[in-house]
Formats: structure tokens, sequence, C-alpha cells
């Protein structure tokens, strides 16, 4: 044992010593500056925020598939995948561009296509990248869970490629990438408006276009529940999005600058803490029974609701942002169920409804810039216009894709695809082997349940 313990403090010394004595060479001496290390400290911060951010895709597909039935699981998680995959090449040969690219009249990029732009003055190009693709595909993601179990695969597959080649890209350009929102300024750290709300509006309008699930409604026109067949898939999706968004929030920083990224990460911390407490006590009180599917829905709804202003909304602020968002969701989603959009995990509620109080949040809670912290109205005009701007854009030209798609290709599957499950009929086999999820051989009628 003593031999084993000298053996692993020579390792030691020896590794130690040998990386002073590179640090210590001429040559490293000159090109280790504090400026060098900064820079590197940026690129693997924002780098390892951005794997964070895209496995925040594995926290969609466990969520949506376990909050709609076992014999869409397969396609549930087929899109997830692929959104993400068709949002890395789309991006990266437009979207990116039409972003970050100069300015064309403030509207949209028009230079960078395919990843040509230059160096940046605190990150590399590749690394950006990464960071703003993993943002793009969660926008696209949004949408599979208000549009799950009728859509078909392909049309899911050519929206997205709209949604993250074009229309996301614009709003980016819009804000972050330096157009007119941002002249006017808008604000909005981390996303609720520009990746939320643009989801949200997107997942609603899909929702609206193609109809509701077959038994969603009864002959009284009043909604049923159709139960998702895997709570614990649900939670341990918001699990995953919990621990994603610090990726999303403190990422958003853009740099390896340790107290602004604790302010971010506390304030994303009590927001959603605080939003899952909110949609519990909510559905406690107004139904008996503590929803345990809607107190994930109340966490995602307070992350969403801070997104836009961790930076400025900070301790109690953070909390009451939270709290309110949780709340907004429960009241959201029986609202979209009596308008008839069937919305299965309720992503208009928590991304469209919540992305647009986040991004006003800002403006009545901010530090210094809200109403109701001595900013008077000007920021919360400015966020007001973002709201509104987003929305209709958005929902303008989702509306006209989403048309066009059911119009040509088609938008939704079969009566009697609905009825026996996407998986078998979009993809060739069940999600479960027959021998764990049904009893017997595997037919139509066992498929409907």
């Amino acid at each position: 044992m003593l031999s084993r313990k000298r053996t692993k403090i020579a390792v030691g010394v020896g590794i130690a010593g040998a990386t002073v004595a590179v640090l210590a060479s001429p040559a490293s001496a000159q090109d280790l500056t504090i400026e060098t290390v900064q820079t590197n400290l940026d690129n693997v911060f924002i780098m390892l925020c951005g794997v964070l951010v895209l496995f925040m895709q594995a926290g969609f597909a466990f969520l949506t598939a376990g909050l709609t039935r076992a014999k869409n699981v397969s396609n549930i998680m087929m899109k997830n995948l692929m959104d993400m995959c068709v949002a890395i090449i789309s991006f990266a040969a437009v979207g990116f561009a039409f972003a970050y690219g100069d300015t064309f009249g403030s509207f949209i990029g028009s230079s960078g296509f395919f990843l040509g732009t230059g160096g940046y003055d605190f990150v590399t190009k590749e690394v950006d990248f990464f960071f703003q693709v993993a943002f793009a595909a969660t926008a696209a993601t949004i949408v599979a869970g208000a549009m799950a179990e009728r859509m078909k695969f392909k049309a899911y597959a050519i929206y997205t490629v709209f949604l993250t080649a074009l229309i996301y890209p614009i709003i980016v350009h819009w804000t972050w990438g330096g157009g007119w929102l941002s002249e006017l300024g808008y604000t909005d750290f981390a996303g609720s408006g520009i990746v939320h709300l643009t989801g949200g509006v997107a997942a609603a309008v899909g929702a609206a276009i193609i109809g509701p699930r077959i038994g969603k409604y009864g002959p009284d026109g009043k909604p049923r529940a159709i139960p998702g067949h895997s709570i614990p898939f649900a939670i341990i999706g918001c699990f995953i999005l919990f621990v994603g968004w610090f990726g999303f929030n403190p990422g958003s920083v853009l740099t390896a600058d340790g107290p602004a990224i604790g302010v971010a990460a506390l304030s994303t911390a009590l927001a959603g803490a605080a939003g899952a407490i909110a949609a519990t006590a909510y559905t406690w009180i107004s139904t008996k029974k503590p929803d345990v599917a809607m107190a994930g829905n109340g966490l995602l709804a307070g992350l969403v609701a801070i997104t836009a202003g961790p930076d400025v909304i900070t301790g109690f602020w953070a909390v009451l942002v939270g709290f309110i968002g949780g709340v907004i969701v429960c009241v959201a989603v029986p609202f979209f169920d009596k308008i008839k959009i069937d919305d299965p995990v309720g992503a208009a509620s928590v991304h469209g409804v919540v992305g647009a109080f986040g991004v006003l949040a800002v403006g009545i809670f901010g530090s210094e810039v809200g109403l109701l912290r001595g900013g008077g109205f000007d920021q919360l005009f400015n966020q007001i216009v973002g709201v509104l701007a987003i929305t209709a854009f958005v929902g303008v030209t989702m509306g006209i894709i989403f048309s066009t798609i059911k119009a040509t290709v088609g938008l939704r599957v079969s009566e009697q695809e609905e009825i026996e499950g996407l998986d078998v009929h979009e993809h060739g086999y069940p999600g479960y082997s027959a021998d764990v999820a049904f009893s017997g051989t595997v037919s139509g009628t066992d498929l409907v349940n």
C-alpha cells in the first residue's frame, strides 16, 4: 500500500514539474498572456455551455414522449433527433449568416454563408456557431410536443428547415445580431422571446392548423384528458432541461466571468424552483391534488420566465417572476384546450405565453430598467414592441409555411395511422417490444391504447 502511494506521489510531482517547465520556457512565456488565457477560458466555457444546451434535446425528447402515448414514442424520439440534425446543417448553411452576417436594412444578415465569416474578438467562429446552433435547435424542437401524435414526419422535417434556416435567424438578427429591435433598445439576455416565444408561437399556429387529436373533444365539445404513457419519462425530461438551462442562461454571459455567471445561475435556479412550487400549489388548491405533470411544466415555466433577464432580475425578484410564470402556465394550458388548440405537452403555454411574460418581466422587474424598479416605462415599451413583432412575424410566416405544407405534401397522417400509432406506420415498428408493452400479438387494437 505504501509503495503505491509513493508511486502516485512521484507521478504527480513529475506531471507538475513538467507543466512548470513548459510554462517557464521562453516560447511559452511569450505566448502565455492574460489575454490568451482569458480567450481560451471563454472558448472552453462557451463550448461547455453549448454542450449543456444541446443536451436539452434529450430533455425535450423525454418530456414529450412521456406526455404522449406509447404507440408514438419512437416517432417523438425520431423528430427530436432529426430536428437537431436538420438545425445544425440548415443553420450552418444559411441560418448563421442570416442571423449574424452584415446587416441588410436591419432586417436580415447578408454575408458569411456556409460559415464563411471571420474570427471574433473573444471566441472563435466555430465555438460561437456551436453555441448558437444549440439555441436554434431548441426553438425548433418546441413544436414537436404541440403537434405530437398526428403530424407526418416528412412535414415536420420540412418545417424544421424553414424555422432554423430562415425564421429563427431573422428574429436573431433583429435582436442579438444588432438589427432594428436591438437598435430600439429591446433586451433579451438568453432568449425568452427570441427562442421560446418564437418556438411557442410556431407551436400554437401549427397545432391550430393541424387540428386536435382524434378523441380529444367529446360530442359536447368539452376537452378530454389523454394521459401520457410515462410520467417518469416526463419528469426525467424536466430534470435534464433544468440542468441544461445552466448552459442556456449563464452561458449567455458569453465570457468566463465568474461573478456574472454566478448571478445568472442563481436567478435561474430561484425562478425554476419557484415556478414548480407555484404550479404545485395552484393545482393542489384547485383540484385537491398536486399535479405531477403540471409541476414539471411549472418548473419549465419559471425557467422560461427568467431567461430574458437573469442578469437584471435577481434575488426576490427572480423568485417572484418564476412564481408568476408557474401560475401563468396553469391558466394557459386549459385556455388552449377551451379554444380547441390541442397541445399535448403545453408547449404553446410554457414557451409562448410564458415566453412573452418573460420578455415583459425585464421591463417590469428588471433592476434600474423595470417599471417597478425605478426605470420608468421606456424599457417596458421596447419589450412590448419586441413581443408584438416576434409574435406577428412568426405567426404569419409559420402560418403560411404550415398551410403550404398541408396543401402539398400533407401535414397530418391518416385517421387509421393516427389510431394505430405513428411508430408502426411512420417508422415500421413499435417503440416498445410486444412482450414488454403489450400482451399477445401486436394488433391495431393494442396499439390504440
